[in-house]
């Protein structure tokens, strides 16, 4: 690095958290020194490969759809998701109060301020376990923005090379840092290896070839350096008794380099990392038949409709229903004994319900292409990604009979698990409830509920019919794995940003934002979150570490 660049600051970590902790700080006229370990084809790092989700509260958007929303609707719904019962919930608790004020408030001009802009139909993500007062989003928050992942990340890119132009930003990409370095009153500067160059395309593994050292310092440091999620191994390590057992086998839903490395590097400089147990992982994954990482996993979004199975063959109660409670759902999954579950569906459903988590996934809206949007809702197939897995998935399944059905889910699965009547006869039973407008099902009550709302019954939810009336087929089996994602506990730290040790005072000199920080405090989600509140927080814990870090 030129002699002549003092940084006031050093990032570890080139994803959104840190880019917009970098941002904040260079608007004060301060130098910053943004280092990673992966190459700068990966600048803007996981929020690339995200739908981009955001939550916002009384939005200009929901106010347009007639969606009531308010602060004090979203704070109990928050607080009822999040379950805080711990003492070290104190500093994710104040996170969470925050957080909420920030997404009633300023949060949507500072991202509309950034140049982002939003799908206008807002959705209904993480829907709850079916009472007032327990985990889920009472009303739709989830919004969507034109670009996806990649519409969030380009101005902060954008922005970045620009304060790297102006002399106020350098960033260094394949340095991985080892070391926080204590000067005796405060942590001080980093240490590290220099890796290897790589040509990689964005996400894929690169190498760990260590070609030299480096070392710099600045009055502070922020680590943000993301979670655990491709960290298999720490995955099943942390893995909290309240989901049964951890999983044998789990498809990744982040890239490689998401391994949880520099929060055990915090940890050993002496910041404390709480709520590891607290983890997000997803039961609607698949298997990438193109796969860009190690294990690769997409997500599916499902819609409302399709009928959820153990790998017994037991159908799903509720509120275990797609969309409605993530966590509850794993839970349910894994005292099973098995590791896999199945989406039964139709053509009928599969077009208008079946959305992939990522950029990648969705081109009408990643590229605001408004002929395939038209599609989405009103066409005969699902979109061009999922009639895609339809046809070369390895999980998928399709046939005109349920008899063919089934056998073809036991042939996949490599057991016979499945029996045919048993299957048959609970589908039967549920078509028998559309035969009038009174249903005991509550998975039919919700669906036909869900339908109330416009942009449900737009784009995410197929017109109540039968399962097996042939008119509706084919008829469509899904195997689904469990998908890491998402790291809820971490590093805690105060409302500035600042690491707080085991005795609860300040780490001088360092501070950690985004997912390395639980998105705020070392877990302020608490035991659940309500989606669109990941991004979120890596822009709110970025934000605030990098603003306290400006003014000084």
């Amino acid at each position: 690095m030129p002699s002549d660049f003092h940084p006031h600051a050093i990032i570890i970590g080139a994803g959104i958290a840190g880019l917009t902790a970098a941002l904040e700080i260079v608007k004060k006229g301060k130098k910053v020194l943004l280092l990673d370990q992966e190459s700068e084809q990966n600048l803007g790092g996981q929020a690339f490969w995200s739908l981009g989700g955001l939550f916002f509260i009384n939005s200009p958007l929901q106010r347009r759809m007639g969606i009531k929303d308010s602060l004090s609707l979203a704070r109990q719904d928050w607080m009822g998701t999040a379950g805080f019962d711990r003492k070290e919930d104190h500093w994710p608790r104040k996170w969470a109060e925050a957080y909420l004020e920030f997404a009633a408030g300023p949060k949507y001009q500072y991202v509309r301020d950034l140049g982002i802009s939003f799908f206008p139909v807002v959705s209904w993500a993480e829907r709850g376990d079916g009472t007032a007062t327990g985990h889920g989003n009472s009303v739709p928050r989830f919004h969507i923005p034109w670009g996806t992942g990649t519409g969030i990340i380009k101005p902060f890119i954008k922005k970045a090379y620009a304060a790297q132009k102006n002399g106020l930003l350098r960033m260094k990409f394949r340095h991985q840092v080892t070391n926080l370095v204590d000067n005796g009153l405060k942590i001080s500067g980093v240490q590290g290896h220099l890796l290897a160059p790589a040509t990689e395309v964005r996400g894929q593994a690169t190498n760990r070839q260590v070609i030299g050292s480096f070392e710099f310092q600045a009055p502070d440091i922020v680590v943000s350096s993301g979670g655990i999620g491709a960290n298999l191994e720490l995955v099943r390590k942390n893995w909290p008794t309240r989901l049964g057992t951890p999983p044998k086998s789990m498809v990744s839903g982040v890239p490689d380099y998401v391994d949880g490395k520099m929060i055990g590097v915090a940890e050993l400089a002496g910041a404390n990392v709480i709520n590891r147990d607290r983890m997000w992982h997803y039961t609607e994954g698949i298997k990438n038949y193109d796969p860009i990482w190690s294990n690769h996993g997409i997500r599916i979004l499902p819609g409302p409709s399709s009928l959820w199975f153990t790998a017994t063959g037991q159908r799903l109660p509720p509120p275990y229903l797609p969309g409605f409670d993530t966590l509850g759902t794993l839970e349910h999954i894994r005292k099973s004994g098995h590791d896999y579950s199945w989406f039964i569906l139709t053509q009928s459903i599969i077009k208008k319900e079946f959305a992939l988590s990522g950029s990648e996934q969705n081109p009408d809206l990643t590229n605001r292409d408004y002929k395939l949007l038209l599609k989405r809702a009103f066409g005969s197939k699902a979109t061009g990604p999922v009639e895609a897995f339809k046809k070369r998935g390895v999980d998928f399944v399709v046939a005109d009979r349920i008899e063919d059905l089934v056998t073809g889910m036991n042939n996949l699965a490599g057991n016979s698990l499945l029996n045919l009547d048993h299957v048959r006869d609970q589908i039967s039973a549920r078509d028998q409830q559309m035969d009038h407008k009174y249903s005991k099902d509550l998975q039919v009550t919700y669906l036909r509920g869900t339908r109330n709302f416009l942009g449900d019954k737009l784009f995410r939810t197929a017109k109540p019919h039968k399962i097996l009336d042939p008119k509706n087929g084919p008829l469509i089996a899904v195997r689904l794995h469990i998908l890491t994602r998402k790291t809820l506990g971490g590093i805690e730290t105060n409302l500035d940003g600042q690491v707080l040790q085991k005795n609860g005072t300040v780490l001088s000199g360092l501070y950690a934002a985004g997912e390395a920080s639980g998105f705020g405090g070392g877990g302020y989600h608490g035991y659940r979150a309500l989606e669109g509140t990941f991004l979120g927080g890596c822009i709110f814990s970025g934000m605030k570490a990098g603003r306290h870090i400006g003014k000084k």
